[in-house]
């Protein structure tokens, strides 16, 4: 008999785990795949892994250090995705793939997408940006297919990314100007937006997510 298809949801005490974890759980479900979903930050279970999701809220610099605190665990994921797993980061978990973040002084990021995570420039607008948004997809990817006309994240965020690639993005928001909404390289991806909030659209992508057999890794 096959074995399901196992999800780490990483815990640094990043945030929003158990609503991502549920989110997963139930996107599988919908997509008829079996899986099973843990809420772990033992690097040997991030390692074995089938698909790895890094959630993340609050500051940048706080994540990466909740990271940097529980030995091994970074490790492990630069592990995991030289190896080909497929990696998922939400939010501030998209954020740490950039190179560096500039909230609360200069901190190195996973490096694996181009650019830094910076104070967003919104003249006339709220921030931080809270709500749902259009994404505007700009290229044909397994992770945004089926999402229909006019698909809305559910965004909560006061930074983002800039200086990165084209090839990289896949899809962008409008708020006071363009924000990068889903990045993806190799064997990696990442949504600015919460996905395990952003109800049928957040579901597919997760459901996308999933199914996905990378081309490249790193």
């Amino acid at each position: 008999m096959a074995q399901p298809l196992s999800i780490a949801v990483v815990d640094y005490e990043g945030g929003n785990l158990a609503s991502a974890a549920r989110a997963a759980l139930r996107a599988a479900e919908l997509s008829g795949l079996d899986a099973s979903v843990i809420i772990t930050n033992e690097p040997g279970e991030v390692r074995r892994a089938d698909r790895i999701i890094l959630p993340g809220q609050g500051a940048f610099a706080d994540c990466a250090q909740g990271l940097e605190a529980i030995a091994g665990l970074k490790d492990a994921i630069l592990q995991a995705v030289a190896k080909g797993t497929p990696f998922l980061g939400i939010c501030v978990g998209m954020q740490l793939m950039a190179e560096r973040g500039l909230e609360h002084g200069v901190t190195e990021g996973f490096g694996w997408i181009a650019g830094e995570i910076a104070p967003m420039e919104a003249p006339g607008l709220r921030l931080p940006q809270m709500g749902w948004n259009e994404l505007e997809l700009h290229q044909s990817h397994p992770l945004t297919q089926g999402l229909g006309p006019a698909p809305h994240g559910y965004f909560v965020h006061s930074y983002a990314l800039r200086n990165t690639t084209d090839d990289v993005l896949l899809a962008s928001a409008d708020y006071g100007g363009s924000v990068p909404a889903i990045v993806c390289r190799n064997n990696v991806a990442g949504t600015q937006f919460h996905v395990e909030k952003s109800q049928t659209v957040g579901l597919k992508i997760l459901a996308n997510f999933l199914a996905w057999q990378p081309e490249a890794t790193f």
